[in-house]
């Protein structure tokens, strides 16, 4: 199985995927899969890009909403994580997942899918300690606060990965774990970046989250993106323990290494992207306590009865199947030929898909539910270990397209 790994992709899907056909057709190989490390933008329509966090001046349509119309059809299986600069609106409505539009599927606040027998996790956001244990309260239309702290990774989103017992073979985060620059060439990154030096001595650069997510589930490989850099890095889990590969990607810009393509043993095709049982299972366990206030969650009372709800889920698919629930469009799509926003907020639907899979597990629907705050309590995470470096895959540079359309440099906010 060939799979290629994508940063940020700043919603510029045509370049990607042309990308990637020019690599196929230069090399004389298939790739099977896309993955993308957020900042997607799956942007819709103009009332979308009211809840995507960057300057007004700089928010563009791009090519995102030609996919969601059917107007084009990506090219190969999509999965992507959200990032900080997302139609978070959109997203929330896919908050356990789903295709946000044909052959391209969003893993949710946090997931685990299967493609073919390859697992594939992944959680979105970046890290914020201020708002880590929050709920999740924010709800659109947002304000200038919640616009940015909807995009934040919480607890309870974490605590849902950290139940998976059975091996991760992908991971993919968006802010690179906390401590990883230990195990690459940091002086290297230092040279090319100087204004992450202080970052990485006081030990800030990176997630708290992300790196308990490391230490526990141990994945081979581990993509991410956000720095708009390229990074590689080798963790080894204790003395003689299993290996992470690490690589952090740029963003999609002319001659920025943002593509990566990676080959994995893997039964044959064809592939598809289907649920994940374990995963499956603690997202039933889990969603009795799903915060949606600024409460943070109370895991006391998690069902433990963990064995019988897995079970329970393998039963469920073998009777259904573990295909996804189909894509369904839940509001106007863009049309260039009509310019303008009417600038109201119209409310946000619920998705099918989300309330099929939420029937399909016998879950109530709580995505629009809201009441009042309580106050909150803080605790610590924890973080890495110590590893070697090594970085063996194939990079495929944008500038080796040579057709393509200069990019706009995209200003990034005081989050990067």
């Amino acid at each position: 199985m060939r799979i290629a790994v994508e940063g940020c992709m700043h919603g510029d899907l045509d370049t990607v995927y042309r990308t990637l056909q020019y690599a196929e057709k230069k090399h004389g190989f298939k790739i099977d899969l896309l993955l993308c490390c957020g900042d997607f933008q799956a942007v819709r329509n103009e009332e979308d890009l009211e809840s995507v966090n960057v300057p007004r001046k700089y928010r563009s349509m791009n090519s995102f909403w030609k996919y969601y119309s059917g107007e084009e059809l990506a090219p190969y299986p999509t999965i992507f994580i959200g990032g900080n600069h997302e139609a978070s609106n959109y997203l929330w409505e896919l908050y356990y997942g789903g295709w946000a539009a044909p052959n391209i599927y969003f893993l949710g606040f946090a997931g685990v899918v299967k493609f073919g027998n390859i697992r594939i996790g992944g959680l979105s956001g970046i890290y914020n300690s201020r708002n880590y244990y929050l709920g999740h309260h924010e709800r659109p239309p947002y304000n200038e606060s919640t616009i940015r702290s909807v995009y934040h990774v919480r607890e309870y989103d974490v605590q849902k990965l950290m139940q998976v017992e059975e091996p991760i073979d992908i991971f993919l985060s968006h802010d690179w774990p906390l401590g990883i620059t230990d195990y690459g060439k940091w002086e290297e990154l230092v040279r090319r970046k100087p204004y992450f030096k202080k970052e990485i001595q006081e030990r800030t650069l990176g997630s708290a989250a992300a790196a308990q997510l490391l230490e526990k589930l141990k994945p081979p490989y581990w993509f991410s993106a956000h720095l708009h850099c390229k990074f590689a890095a080798l963790v080894q889990h204790g003395e003689g323990g299993p290996l992470t590969k690490f690589l952090a990607l740029d963003k999609c810009l002319p001659g920025r290494p943002f593509l990566q393509i990676l080959e994995l043993e893997s039964e044959p095709g064809p592939y598809e992207i289907q649920y994940d049982e374990e995963w499956l299972a603690i997202t039933r366990r889990f969603n009795s306590i799903f915060p949606l206030t600024r409460r943070r969650a109370n895991f006391g009372t998690v069902d433990l009865l963990k064995e019988e709800c897995h079970q329970w889920v393998g039963s469920r698919l073998q009777e259904r199947g573990a295909k996804p629930f189909e894509f369904v469009q839940t509001v106007p799509c863009y049309n260039p030929s009509q310019s303008g926003s009417s600038g109201s907020f119209s409310g946000y639907p619920r998705n099918p898909q989300t309330e099929s899979f939420l029937q399909f597990l016998e879950l109530p629907y709580l995505l629009d539910n809201m009441s009042e705050p309580k106050d909150l309590s803080y605790s610590p995470a924890s973080l890495l270990q110590s590893g070697s470096f090594d970085d063996n895959s194939e990079a495929i540079p944008i500038d080796d397209v040579d057709e393509l359309e200069e990019l706009a440099e995209e200003v990034d906010d005081e989050e990067t």
